[in-house]
């Protein structure tokens, strides 16, 4: 087809005789002297395109046209498009997809693409057919669900950031279009819904203010994952020439550093019960409370705490793993304390990869949440496969944990349901990770603890594990890290004590003749306390009974 047809216009218009459309046979889409009529009808222009390799006729038929000089600028346009592909049968399949664009293009009323552009795209293997973000992102998805090449977790997290903070900017915008100012919006939007959940927690208006009650401030980090979703999708479509760069790996934000644990010292802890007790008479007083029972393990667990992750003491450790003893799951609690496994590794551990006689476990599986339902996948990452040392308190702790699964099995008979997982539902059914976090939660409020996550009962075990005097390279074996600079960059925080009799013995090291001279004149100075610290009153949770809780006996 060459560049320079016109499209051999003619007129239609849709009047109607006896029920049926004139269309080109209309008499008054022509003057008395037989020239068009320029007040009635439409232009129209059909081009006969190369057949394909079936021989079947291949048409370019456009209409609307508002005169013969228009359809005949388009018709040219489009007809250097359609001579982008080779000729004959091999650019066939290519000829198609320029033609759907031209009849989108068309259709509504927007530009035709540029031949150089279009040109590019075809010499360099691109898709010719301009797509939206979300287009690709819904084959993208599709894609990956059919392939199976990521995590069924990690797809989830990606949906959940599309559908939350992505689509909203990104759904209908041109993936040529998709460039660094683009991008950059998304985080400008998120910054705006920031704004307006602040501004809405101080209103004075009660009613807003439980509007936005249990909504929560998209961070740093949180950005940083959804960049990391948009860089995914974007990889994707830059390896298959949909994209000519990857805009979102050149956008800057805030690095998000993940936060280190923070210890629960005396004053902290004095500090959060505080402003628990506070938030407690705020909730009794307020007028525009729910007709609900107020539930202060719900307060108590939403209470500000100095850092996301908090790391108890070793005396308020042995008081939840005290009043914990008799818990179904103590078993699984006291291993992630002490091992620092990860709560998906505790459920799901098998006991055929567990030697008692050896005391070992071999960490080779683990259950997950995705969505409603736990799904059993590999350990997070290569190193997290990996056989751990088990002490002797844990040891005698699992073989009882054993002997009361067994029993339980014995009790439920042919109806015990055989996972193989070393905890279990009394039916022996798997562990829900989710409910199994939220019952730690509850058990700690009800030891009159402090809060922290299940998560960083891990946390813990790299802090005893440093302050039992192992070096970080047997820390970091213990956790399963890549590399011990993730230990000692995230999971390590120093004990009280610890940092006590560092400070201690690094002043020790200086002489001081001054300091000597006081200390003879004084007759010597004041000893510091080297007594453990108290372990805390259960005071949040002591007058709560265990069903109010929601802990089963």
């Amino acid at each position: 087809m060459s560049h320079t047809l016109t499209g051999n216009g003619y007129k239609r218009c849709k009047c109607r005789e006896n029920g049926r459309e004139l269309g080109a046979k209309c008499p008054k889409l022509r003057r008395k002297g037989g020239t068009w009529n320029p007040h009635h009808g439409t232009w129209h222009g059909k081009e006969e395109l190369p057949a394909g390799p079936d021989g079947k006729r291949v048409y370019l038929r456009l209409g609307g046209f508002r005169s013969e000089t228009e359809l005949s600028a388009f018709y040219q346009q489009a007809g250097r498009l359609l001579d982008i592909p080779d000729p004959g049968p091999e650019g066939h399949e290519a000829r198609m997809e320029i033609l759907e664009v031209i009849k989108e293009a068309h259709q509504k009323h927007t530009p035709l693409p540029a031949h150089e552009e279009l040109h590019r795209k075809y010499r360099t293997g691109q898709p010719l057919q301009a797509m939206t973000f979300g287009e690709y992102w819904q084959q993208w998805k599709e894609r990956r669900e059919r392939l199976k090449d990521i995590r069924e977790s990690t797809l989830l997290g990606y949906v959940s950031h599309y559908e939350t903070h992505i689509r909203e900017v990104l759904e209908k915008v041109r993936m040529d279009k998709v460039f660094v100012p683009t991008v950059e919006r998304v985080f400008t939007r998120i910054d705006e819904k920031n704004t307006a959940l602040l501004a809405a927690r101080t209103s004075d208006d009660p009613a807003v203010r439980a509007s936005v009650r249990g909504k929560r401030i998209t961070g740093p980090v949180t950005k940083q994952r959804v960049r990391a979703t948009i860089r995914t999708v974007l990889a994707s479509a830059e390896r298959e020439h949909v994209v000519s760069f990857n805009a979102a790996a050149l956008v800057k934000l805030d690095p998000g550093r993940k936060a280190k644990g923070v210890i629960w010292t005396g004053a902290r802890v004095k500090a959060f019960d505080a402003g628990y007790e506070e938030r407690l008479a705020t909730e009794r007083a307020a007028k525009f409370r729910p007709k609900k029972r107020l539930e202060r393990f719900k307060i108590w667990l939403a209470t500000p705490r100095p850092s996301p992750v908090m790391v108890w003491t070793p005396a308020q450790l042995g008081a939840f793993l005290d009043h914990a003893t008799t818990d179904r799951l103590y078993a699984l609690y006291h291993l992630i304390a002490f091992r620092g496994l990860r709560r998906g590794e505790a459920c799901g551990a098998r006991w055929v990869d567990c030697e008692l006689d050896e005391g070992t476990l071999a960490v080779s599986t683990q259950l997950t949440n995705v969505g409603k339902k736990v799904r059993e996948g590999a350990p997070k990452t290569e190193a997290s496969d990996a056989i751990i040392a088990l002490d002797r308190g844990t040891l005698r702790i699992l073989l009882a944990h054993r002997e009361r699964q067994l029993q339980e099995r014995a009790a439920f008979g042919a109806s015990w349901i055989d996972t193989g997982r070393m905890f279990t539902w009394e039916d022996g059914s798997e562990l829900k990770p989710d409910w199994v976090s939220e019952h730690f939660e509850r058990l700690a409020f009800a030891a009159g603890l402090p809060p922290i996550r299940l998560h960083d009962l891990r946390h813990g075990a790299a802090t005893l594990s440093l302050a039992a005097g192992n070096d970080m390279k047997t820390t970091s074996s213990m956790l399963r890290h890549s590399s011990q600079s993730i230990t000692s960059d995230i999971y390590t925080s120093v004990l009280p004590e610890i940092a006590h009799a560092a400070a201690e013995a690094s002043a020790a090291l200086v002489p001081r003749r001054a300091v000597a001279e006081e200390v003879s004149a004084t007759g010597g100075l004041p000893s510091v306390s080297q007594a453990a610290p108290a372990r805390p009153e259960a005071s949040h949770g002591s007058s709560d009974t265990m069903d109010d809780l929601g802990i089963q006996k």
